[in-house]
């Protein structure tokens, strides 16, 4: 069964994505005993944070119309579905993280990860954007996007500039 989402519902599942995230590169600081890779992951933990914020003031800024749900949820179900998917979508936070970063990993590797993260909630946030009416703030999600685009961009960057 199909659930459409209201654009807080999105915007809720936005600011658990944005947290796993900050949980990955935190987690991928550790590996690192130079300090310009612990540094770098510390740094984008911190954009991811950042990023949460504007997804959650975002979120503060929807008119009643906006939050009203689209389906009937009296026991908040379709709040612990979205956490659910943005848990196991993107970022993980589940899984055993020993499996997905051992310490071993090069920055480049760690890089070309998050690259290909970033990408999937791009694609995730397309989908999304589908089946979010107008009415209810489907503008909002291209903000979203926007935003993920900048990771991807970001990270670009610094994968371009270890070969330097």
């Amino acid at each position: 069964m199909t659930i459409p989402f209201s654009a807080d519902e999105v915007l809720q599942m936005a600011e658990q994505i944005e947290r796993n995230g900050s949980r990955f590169y935190r987690r991928a600081a550790q590996g690192f005993t130079d300090s310009r890779g612990r540094e770098l992951m510390l740094d984008l933990a911190i954009a991811e944070d950042e990023h949460e914020k504007v997804f959650a003031a975002m979120r503060a800024d929807l008119s009643p119309q906006e939050r009203e749900a689209t389906v009937p949820d009296p026991w908040g179900e379709a709040v612990l579905y979205l956490r659910g998917m943005a848990d196991s979508q993107l970022f993980d936070v589940k899984a055993d993280p020993s499996e997905r970063l051992t310490g071993k990993e090069t920055l480049e590797e760690i890089l070309r990860t998050a690259i290909g993260l970033e990408r999937d909630s791009i694609v995730f946030y397309l989908g999304v954007k589908e089946i979010v009416p107008e009415r209810l703030g489907k503008q909002r999600i291209d903000a979203i996007i926007r935003e993920e685009m900048g990771h991807v961009a970001a990270l670009g960057k610094a994968l371009a500039s270890l070969s330097r």
